[in-house]
């Protein structure tokens, strides 16, 4: 298992400003970084890819759709815009040298009908991810879905949602996701949704209850490392913690206070998941 840190704790829009937190992040012991890709082209991620590759760190990304581009939408231009989403996605993550694109790309974050669900919803949104998915493929990036809490997001809310979305789409370069945050709101235990996801498990997001330090909180943390070794995952395990530092971005995912400092994040957080891995 490799151990990254996502840079949004500090920004949702990595520059050559930030190389010095990235630095920073591989003289404290980190195999690699996470970014969040909202703006920039692929000349911007293939200089920052460049420049992390020569550190030795690896990379993935993450992103997500607005509502005018959710792919789970009865509107056939909306449809087309959130593929065309993930396209730039996709293209940006090869720059970048990402392995791994995640996130809630399946819809829209924080978009809710105020209903449950449909299965058409569902047949829409496996349809566009099989044609993101294919593209990816030439890319080589592994395109990984995330399942949100309810708070967040009402069409996949748990791994055995999830699941149903991985087997709809059937295609090797779309595995799933799982955020310890998520399923700590969602799942009956930790280990139990990990054991329903483990056939395609590509990435995990190491992340307290609360979005502060790993370990400082009420997840049931002995139960996430120990069934991950049981299921023998090999993937990333990285921390996303948020803060206050890019206050229009913290208001649009409802981060309202800094829940740990910076410092004591990536450093005690790096600690507790080589501690938990061992253990």
């Amino acid at each position: 298992m490799k151990i990254g840190m996502n840079m949004l704790l500090w920004t949702n829009h990595v520059t050559e400003e930030h190389y010095p937190i990235v630095e920073t992040l591989k003289e404290t012991g980190y195999d690699g970084i996470e970014l969040y890709m909202g703006d920039g082209n692929t000349a911007h991620y293939k200089k920052l890819g460049d420049h992390f590759s020569e550190l030795g760190l690896g990379v993935s990304a993450v992103t997500g759709l607005s509502p005018e581009e959710n792919i789970s939408s009865s509107d056939v231009k909306v449809r087309q815009a959130g593929l065309d989403r993930l396209k730039w996605a996709i293209d940006n993550a090869q720059a970048l040298r990402a392995d791994v694109l995640c996130g809630p790309l399946h819809s829209s974050f924080a978009f809710f009908s105020r209903q449950p669900p449909t299965s058409d919803e569902r047949k829409r949104s496996a349809e566009v991810m099989r044609k993101a998915a294919e593209y990816a493929a030439a890319a080589k990036i592994m395109i990984c879905p995330e399942a949100l809490n309810r708070f967040e997001c009402y069409l996949y809310n748990t791994m055995a949602d999830l699941k149903t979305l991985v087997e709809a789409v059937d295609h090797p370069n779309l595995g799933a996701m799982y955020d310890t945050h998520h399923g700590n709101i969602e799942e009956k235990s930790q280990s139990g949704a990990l054991r329903t996801i483990a056939p395609y498990l590509k990435h995990v997001h190491i992340s307290e209850n609360d979005r502060g330090t790993p370990g400082s909180g009420q997840v049931a943390w002995n139960e996430v490392f120990s069934t991950l070794k049981e299921i023998n995952y090999d993937g990333w395990l990285t921390i996303e913690a948020f803060s206050t530092i890019i206050p229009e971005f913290a208001n649009a995912i409802n981060v309202w206070r800094d829940y740990s400092p910076a410092k004591e994040i990536y450093t005690s957080g790096l600690q507790f998941i080589k501690n938990g891995i061992k253990g």
